[in-house]
């Protein structure tokens, strides 16, 4: 027994040996590969001659754009482009493919109604996409149903909440296919140009616009181009990604316009409406005083209440576009829109960029005393009795809570939700006097709320 374990261990033993005198040879045979190998592509290398073309099976990606005297590489661009866009669009789901698949969904609604709805499980929601064709394949999916997948007890959802959900991606996409025709470089993005001729375009299927004289045209096209611009190219690059566009609002509330009975508080509020437009342009022409179609520093300083500082609309003219010193229609439209919107962060980027007088990143006591100092001067021209400027300085840093206790940057205003309240108190005697009297302000609202109860 001991001797047939000796045999065993020396038998093991004499195979490892083996195998460590092999893995001795294989790395010094690796070696000697690795080194032959060197010299050969390092020989190769000095001589220039190239034998690796494994460079060439790499799938192309990128294609230049033509250039602006390669007419027809243009047209066989554009028209590649059309064809695409229009095989996109018969893919998406037609009235008549809508209205079936409402037919379907209604009729394989399951029991029992929730509220006023109508409701579909997952085993009806299954039928129902296997009958209403390959266009809806994409809708009738596990990830689409536990989106609408709510409270109901029954593990179903709301047909309607579904049908609005296909619509609104069906919209989407219409849109996105229409705003791609306007996108003459083919990049995904909108320049001004572009996005003028779809607006100018889209105006005559706007029932709201009906009453716009043809004259006006270019003024409402102008007006509506600037609040995407304004809002959506931060950076001043002269074009939208098609896709921010659909991303924001904005162009709910130009398609709005379609509604024949919207309400006149809807229209008053939208910037597309006609009330709207006709509203702006008339404000610029009536600063106008002299006609000549642009605006000085002296006519704009009638804006509004006609409050704004001096020295506020000193920073407006020395840092915006301006022919000889006065203001176009487009430049001054960023001003209103910039104005109007205060708590909105691209407003407070306009504004911060003006108080920024020494391009710092960043505002301190220096300037806010700089511009607090105008607000203090118009109130001893009215007869008022001015704050101190340090009081001021304290509530406005308690305010933005700044990062730095000495240095308030663009970040640190958007971020406290109180920037609108920071500028107006800076740049305009109205919003300073509005924040000062804001506690007696709310008293006088509460009071007359509590009349009105009392008369009810």
């Amino acid at each position: 027994m001991a001797k047939e374990e000796g045999s065993h261990w020396s038998h093991v033993l004499k195979r490892r040996i083996a195998i460590l005198e092999k893995d001795e040879r294989n790395e010094e045979e690796k070696k000697a590969e690795e080194t032959e190998l060197f010299t050969k592509y390092y020989t190769e290398w000095r001589s220039g001659v190239e034998t690796d073309e494994s460079y060439k099976t790499i799938p192309r990606f990128y294609y230049k754009l033509p250039a602006e005297d390669e007419v027809l590489l243009q047209k066989l661009r554009e028209e590649s482009r059309a064809v695409f866009l229009q095989r996109k669009s018969r893919e998406l789901l037609d009235n008549e493919e809508l209205q079936n698949l409402w037919f379907l969904l209604d009729k394989h609604q399951v029991p029992p109604v929730s509220g006023d709805e109508a409701m579909i499980n997952y085993e009806a929601f299954l039928q129902v996409g296997e009958k209403a064709g390959p266009k809806c394949r994409n809708f009738f999916t596990a990830r689409v149903y536990s989106k609408l997948l709510h409270n109901d007890p029954y593990g179903r959802i709301s047909i309607m909440q579904f049908f609005n959900y296909v619509m609104r991606k069906v919209w989407l996409h219409q849109t996105r296919i229409g705003l791609s025709l306007y996108d003459v470089a083919g990049q995904g993005y909108l320049r001004e140009s572009d996005l003028e001729n779809y607006i100018l375009e889209l105006i005559p299927t706007l029932p709201q616009l009906d009453g716009l004289e043809k004259s006006f045209y270019s003024f409402y096209v102008c007006t509506a181009v600037r609040k995407f611009f304004f809002f959506l190219d931060p950076l001043r690059t002269g074009k939208i990604k098609i896709q921010d566009i659909l991303a924001c609002s904005f162009l709910d509330d130009l398609l709005e316009l379609r509604d024949e009975e919207l309400s006149k508080e809807s229209q008053e509020s939208n910037w597309f409406s006609a009330p709207s437009a006709l509203r702006v342009y008339g404000q610029y022409l009536n600063l106008d005083k002299d006609h000549n179609g642009m605006l000085s520093k002296e006519e704009l300083s009638r804006y509004g209440t006609a409050t704004l500082t001096s020295v506020f609309l000193d920073r407006v003219f020395q840092e915006c576009l301006t022919y000889d010193g006065e203001m176009d229609y487009k430049t001054y439209l960023d001003f209103v829109l910039a104005l109007e919107n205060r708590k909105e962060p691209a407003a407070l980027q306009y504004i911060f960029k003006l108080l920024d007088m020494e391009n710092l990143g960043y505002l301190n006591v220096f300037s806010l005393n700089f511009f607090f100092r105008a607000i203090q001067e118009q109130m001893k021209l009215h007869g008022q009795e001015p704050v101190f400027f340090q009081d001021v300085k304290d509530e406005i840093f308690d305010m933005v809570k700044p990062k730095d206790p000495y240095k308030i940057t663009l970040q640190d205003l958007v971020n406290s939700c109180q920037g609108d309240t920071v500028v107006s108190i800076l740049i305009d005697l109205n919003g300073f006097w509005t924040y000062e009297n804001r506690e007696v302000l709310v008293a006088n609202d509460d009071s007359s709320n509590t009349v009105d109860l009392d008369e009810t």
